[in-house]
């Protein structure tokens, strides 16, 4: 998971190498065994002893401790959900992972290794994640008791040049505010570990060892109407791009998203004596972040937010003058670049607007929006390229604060917001290629917003279950 002004990526890697065993080492059991090995130097990480005042259940007095006892109550939570006869092994750690003022990944997990061809194993030939070869093998493979996960967790949030101003909420009931839920992350991290990855390379193509992971006997491409594990490396490398074109084919997710995911798609509907060859229904990508799209629409007069030259703005920074009177009382529409979604967004608020379109500055299908901001409370959704410059031709003829264009944005029909017509889980793969997101997490696109999108969202619970999540349904899948 990344952090967008709050975004969380997973960092996927096939096989890393093990690390050694230092500090603590904490067990979570239930159905499976967890054990957290604590592998931070003294007085660092989940040994830093900087005091702190218990928060939210967690009772720990100094900043390490609160942060093992989240990640044991994170463990928790997965081990009454996983079965297995072998105790599922995780190193763990802070350390400095990558930053801006503006984004941070907050964390990354993966599997240390990867086996096919065991014993028990349901698919011959096929790449199984360390943890679920043990499961499905009834054994421990390799050697006994090695770590199976290699989990790092960002040591520099909050910093200057680490999205400045945010840090861990470390809290066992959720109640994150504006901070960022670390039993979240956790829970995150955690499901990539036990195997909600690929291990297939979706920026080239290429099978690791030549071989498919099981996540790719699931995995469909809907241009090529083929599983990943029989296309071309070509195809592979283009469906990993093809934005709403990649979906999951389980049985069990499938069967489980109506119980889950909102019915009804979103939608913008031009109307108006000057929308002219705009006028009608336009696809958009729906944000993460503020009041969600729902069957009574948010309409309004749409007004652009220009620069002196007429472009469309920015909107990275506070709105004035003319452009926050255009903006006032009216719909948005500002161009997507330089500054996080939640900053335009959060801007054009300030200023007035009841809703935002943001017009995408590469062609192609608009994605979703990725971002946390709990002080944001109205709509706003993606467009295309195309659709914005259409728009702003349309709007040319416009007043200070009147344009002859209106727009609604709301939900309609009978799709699930993050399937595809078919009902079929949509997957995150968007063009240009995002590594470590791209492929190995649910789309952006889903709502209710799900654990296993690369980005965090405010609204997630602590769940992994139907009817709030889908994760562990993806995991069953696979073999869990």
């Amino acid at each position: 998971m990344t952090a967008n002004k709050n975004k969380l990526q997973a960092t996927l890697g096939a096989t890393c190498a093990a690390l050694s065993l230092l500090g603590a080492s904490f067990q979570a059991q239930a159905a499976a065994t967890i054990v957290i090995n604590n592998i931070n130097l003294a007085g660092v990480g989940f040994n830093d002893a900087t005091p702190a005042t218990p928060v939210g259940g967690n009772t720990g007095t100094t900043l390490g401790e609160q942060r093992l006892i989240a990640f044991t109550h994170a463990a928790n939570i997965w081990g009454a959900t996983l079965t297995s006869s072998q105790p599922i092994v995780i190193n763990a750690q802070f350390s400095a992972l990558a930053c801006t003022a503006t984004t941070a990944t907050l964390g990354s997990a993966g599997a240390t290794s990867i086996f096919r061809n065991f014993a028990n194993a349901p698919k011959a030939d096929t790449w199984y994640s360390y943890a679920l070869a043990n499961k499905l093998a009834g054994s421990y493979l390799g050697t006994l008791n090695a770590a199976q996960i290699n989990a790092n967790f960002n040591s520099n949030l909050g910093q200057a040049n680490c999205l400045a101003g945010s840090s861990f909420y470390l809290g066992l009931d959720g109640n994150h505010g504006a901070n960022i839920d670390f039993v979240a992350t956790l829970l995150h991290e955690m499901g990539h570990g036990v195997g909600f990855q690929t291990f297939t390379n979706g920026s080239t193509g290429l099978q690791n060892g030549g071989y498919p992971s099981v996540w790719d006997h699931y995995l469909m491409g809907t241009v090529t109407g083929k599983l990943w594990k029989d296309m071309t490396t070509a195809e592979r490398q283009a469906s990993a791009l093809s934005v709403d074109k990649l979906v999951w084919t389980g049985p069990l997710v499938t069967a489980a998203i109506p119980q889950v995911l909102r019915m009804g798609a979103p939608g913008l509907t031009i109307t108006g004596s000057q929308a002219g060859v705009t006028t009608g229904l336009h696809a958009v990508g729906e944000a993460s972040f503020g009041a969600p799209l729902t069957s009574t629409a948010v309409a309004g007069t749409l007004m652009p937010i220009t620069t002196s030259t007429g472009a469309l703005d920015l909107a990275c920074n506070p709105l004035t003058g003319a452009q926050a009177l255009a903006a006032k009382g009216n719909v948005a529409l500002v161009s997507r670049g330089t500054c996080g979604f939640t900053i335009k967004v959060k801007n054009l608020q300030d200023a007035g607007a009841k809703a935002v379109l943001i017009a995408d500055n590469a062609a192609g299908a608009p994605a979703g929006m990725s971002g946390t901001d709990a002080s944001i409370t109205i709509p706003s959704v993606r467009i295309s390229q195309a659709d914005g410059v259409a728009l702003l031709s349309a709007l040319a003829k416009r007043t200070r604060n009147s344009s002859g264009v209106f727009a609604s944005l709301g939900v309609t029909g009978s799709q699930y917001s993050g399937a595809d017509p078919l009902g079929r889980m949509m997957m995150f793969a968007p063009n240009p290629y995002q590594s470590g997101s791209s492929v190995s997490h649910f789309d952006v696109t889903a709502f209710r917003n799900q654990l296993m999108e690369p980005s965090i969202n405010g609204d997630l619970t602590h769940s992994v279950l139907v009817p709030l999540d889908l994760t562990f349904k993806l995991l069953q899948d696979i073999g869990w």
